[in-house]
């Protein structure tokens, strides 16, 4: 009865000292509770062989468990690392082919510019005078076929009213 007094008494300690203490990190705190508990289970003696067995059974699980746990969040944190490298190595590279792609496109601009600064200082009475003279003739022959055309759908229009009556 007096041990089980004592142990009671010790949890209310260790309680108390945890909500005391300011806890830097949830890993030191569970190492100093079970360091206290493995110290109060040493000073105890070995009365209860089955009860220090099963407590080493759960020491060894939580020991195992957090190794587990750290082990995963070093493996996601290098995870997360890697893949913020592969994105910035990803994102120069696209920086890199777009900054080439616009300096071709502003080398083709420049280009394209100069033939239309070109072409508009040409002499105008060389080709500018025989090319609108050449437009003018094209452009008249096609109203001329236009008007062809459309006074002969008019004739066939004429004809298949007549038929159909």
């Amino acid at each position: 009865m007096s041990s089980s007094f004592s142990h009671s008494k010790d949890q209310l300690r260790i309680r108390k000292s945890i909500s005391d203490s300011s806890p830097t990190s949830s890993t030191a705190t569970t190492k100093s509770l079970r360091h206290e508990r493995l110290s109060r289970l040493n000073s105890s003696g070995t009365s209860d062989v089955s009860n220090d067995t099963s407590t080493n059974h759960a020491e060894s699980y939580f020991l195992r468990r957090e190794n587990r746990l750290s082990a995963r969040k070093k493996a996601e944190e290098e995870t997360a690392n890697n893949d913020y490298k592969k994105m910035y190595e990803k994102a120069l590279a696209t920086n890199q082919r777009l900054k080439s792609r616009l300096e071709i496109s502003k080398q083709e601009l420049a280009m394209i510019q100069d033939q239309l600064q070109r072409a508009q200082k040409g002499k105008p009475g060389d080709c500018g005078s025989s090319m609108l003279e050449a437009e003018k003739k094209v452009k008249e022959e096609l109203k001329m076929e236009n008007q062809r055309l459309k006074d002969e759908n008019g004739a066939l229009i004429r004809v298949i009213t007549k038929l159909s009556k």
